[in-house]
């Protein structure tokens, strides 16, 4: 007989009576708690874009995958992308030969492991699950089983709410909830302004985010209210006085 978790058997108990528009609150901090971990973050991408951040708890968790934004590669991206089950007990005994660079400043955020799971339904890939704790060690059996369980059930969740996304009313990514969704809004600001591509322009708000030491929800925000402004050869300015000359491109 399979023993649910009663953190876990309450949140199922909630979706079945969930009425509201899109998808039902995640309980993450009692996750947290039941996985033994510090903090969690829900990352979603249902249509097959780059994967968002949608629900975090955690005092680190939103740095975490800021970091990850900013070098456009760690754990939560791989998981979400290629369905990589990514468990990481201890930061420090990996080699610098996967994600480099972004190990030191994982740890600099006092995180010591990370483990990221693949929120799918078979072959489709929906997004990752990723928590971390600030001390190294595995999780046990028990807490991998209940991790599992729990992405199952949030693909499942995803997919259901997914299906009714025509409804009116009904959304699967409520946009003011995304924690990045200022990144894509100042990365399709920069594309007009620099006159290229989406791709390239999220790359210059990355390399800049990385140059500086800056998170990259900062660096787009400045964009967006146009205190930063990014040319051509990379270079950055103070928008300062420029008044409307950010609307044009340089």
């Amino acid at each position: 007989m399979v023993v649910t978790h009663p953190v876990l058997a309450a949140f199922h108990r909630a979706l079945s009576t969930h009425t509201g528009p899109g998808m039902a609150p995640v309980p993450l901090a009692d996750f947290a708690g039941m996985l033994g971990l510090d903090g969690l973050g829900l990352l979603l991408s249902p249509s097959g874009g780059p994967a968002q951040l949608v629900q975090s708890y955690g005092e680190r968790t939103l740095a975490l995958e800021d970091l990850q934004q900013v070098q456009g590669q760690g754990p939560s991206l791989d998981a979400a992308k290629h369905g990589a089950l990514l468990l990481v007990p201890d930061i420090r005994v990996l080699t610098g030969d996967r994600w480099p660079g972004l190990l030191a400043a994982v740890e600099a955020l006092d995180v010591r492991a990370v483990f990221a799971f693949p929120v799918r339904v078979g072959i489709i890939g929906l997004g990752a699950l990723t928590g971390h704790r600030s001390r190294p060690g595995e999780m046990s059996i028990a807490q991998l089983t209940d991790a599992f369980h729990l992405a199952d059930t949030l693909a499942q969740l995803t997919i259901a709410t997914a299906a009714h996304a025509d409804r009116p009313g009904t959304t699967l990514l409520d946009e003011p909830g995304l924690h990045f969704a200022e990144v894509h809004q100042a990365t399709g600001m920069l594309a007009a302004q620099l006159d290229t591509g989406c791709d390239h322009a999220l790359v210059r708000l990355r390399g800049h985010a990385f140059s500086h030491g800056r998170p990259l929800l900062e660096v787009a925000r400045d964009v967006l209210t146009r205190r930063l402004r990014l040319d051509l050869d990379g270079d950055a300015g103070d928008a300062g006085d420029a008044g409307d000359a950010g609307d044009a491109p340089r």
